[in-house]
């Protein structure tokens, strides 16, 4: 089966295209065939197309909207460049969307018809910025493939479903969790299920006994406690704006400074919700960017005081939520470092877990060094008590094997 894997923004449509069955999936050998993405929808779009060995291509070609991104993506995918064997549209079997929020009502990934296309229109007030486009992408795909073309929706928040009371409810009136649904929901979910499979896959450990830590650190960074499986607790909130110090987004901080900040710099709602989500984190601190690797960089070469204050701040900030978790859960086996940054910085692992070694942690600083590009593996000693694991995500496997599952009838454990 030829799943298309999308993830539609703004102005841009990301995509995978995976080789899976029933048997691929048991043996976990299913094949990326394609992947790439397409920028700046709506005018001069930016084309990034990857043949399954790596090699890609990079063009820029008129695009108006979502709907001719897709028909751009396909046509590349049945021709000789891409290499996929891929004929025509006939043979994209399914289509697999990555939707950022479920809510309440979406506790699993489902099969897309006009009721799924409704329930995630009523979810937008929860998620602004990403449902709406993830809706134009389902709808392109509908209109360039057809009603016929079964499609799928794989919810960023649909892991945390299994987190108990105590930890979604916020302690504010009950009443306000009744009328409106305030309550964590959680985000990165398919990236931290993603990890926990790929920990058990690997080390043959026991779901029902299993206890993790796994940390989603990039631009978006969250933390996630796993016990016997299923997420217990997460770090990001109602919004994605909660928890651990982000690339621009502020994470936890006192609620009453959004007034203060307001009163004194004139500003709106509005203006404050820029300032946390797009002007803060490490660009807010560090003054100068919202990537780590140039901070590491400024760091090494310069010594800048607020580069290393940034850096500082981040990795304190996660150290915090994994002894949180660590304690929630009463232990734990590992933490799971994941992420563009999880996955590339050993500088970064090593300042977050340094000082754990009370909790069993011994870092092993050369297996550490290893784990960059895309390697997988353990970065403790052996015999550590608690181990940590560098184990790269990927989203769009988990959904491909999820809309396989439903197009086959195959039940999907979360």
């Amino acid at each position: 089966m030829n799943v298309l894997v999308l993830n539609a923004g703004a102005a841009s449509l990301k995509f995978q295209v995976v080789r899976t069955d029933e048997q691929r999936i048991a043996a976990d050998t299913d094949e990326r065939l394609a992947s790439g993405r397409v920028d700046r929808i709506g005018g001069e779009a930016l084309l990034t197309f990857c043949t399954a060995d790596g090699n890609c291509r990079l063009t820029a070609t008129p695009i108006r909207d979502h709907t001719a991104a897709v028909e751009t993506v396909l046509y590349w995918l049945g021709s000789e460049e891409a290499g996929t064997g891929i004929k025509g549209i006939r043979d994209i079997d399914a289509v697999g969307h990555r939707v950022a929020h479920g809510g309440e009502r979406f506790t699993r990934s489902v099969l897309i018809d006009d009721t799924v296309l409704e329930g995630i229109e009523e979810t937008i007030e929860l998620a602004p910025l990403h449902n709406p486009h993830n809706l134009r992408g389902i709808r392109a795909v509908r209109e360039v493939l057809g009603p016929h073309v079964p499609q799928a929706a794989v919810f960023d928040t649909a892991f945390h479903h299994t987190l108990p009371e105590q930890a979604f409810l916020y302690a504010i009136p009950y009443s306000l969790y009744r009328r409106y649904r305030i309550r964590r929901y959680g985000f990165h979910g398919t990236s931290h299920r993603y990890v926990a499979y790929r920990y058990r896959r690997i080390t043959d450990r026991s779901r029902e006994l299993m206890r993790i830590i796994t940390m989603h650190l990039g631009n978006g960074c969250s933390a996630c406690a796993i016990e016997a499986g299923q997420s217990v607790d997460t770090s990001m909130g109602f919004t994605p704006l909660e928890g651990l110090v982000m690339g621009t987004r502020s994470g936890d901080l006192d609620p009453a400074l959004l007034d203060f900040i307001a009163a004194k710099e004139g500003l709106s709602i509005r203006d404050i919700d820029m300032l946390l989500n797009k002007q803060s984190g490490l660009l807010g601190i560090s003054g100068l960017t919202h990537e780590m690797k140039e901070l590491m960089a400024e760091e090494s070469e310069t010594g800048d005081r607020r580069a290393r204050l940034a850096i500082d701040m981040f990795c304190y900030r996660a150290r915090k939520y994994v002894g949180a978790y660590f304690a929630a859960m009463c232990g734990a086996d590992a933490i799971i470092f994941t992420g563009g940054i999880g996955e590339n910085a050993p500088g970064i692992r090593a300042r977050i877990v340094g000082g754990l070694d009370r909790l069993g942690v011994q870092l092993d600083p050369e297996a550490n060094n290893r784990m960059v590009g895309g390697a997988e593996g353990r970065i403790t000693a052996e015999g550590a008590a608690l181990e940590v694991w560098v184990i790269p995500t990927n989203e769009e496997l988990l959904i491909a094997r999820d809309t396989a599952r439903l197009v086959l009838g195959l039940e999907s454990r979360y």
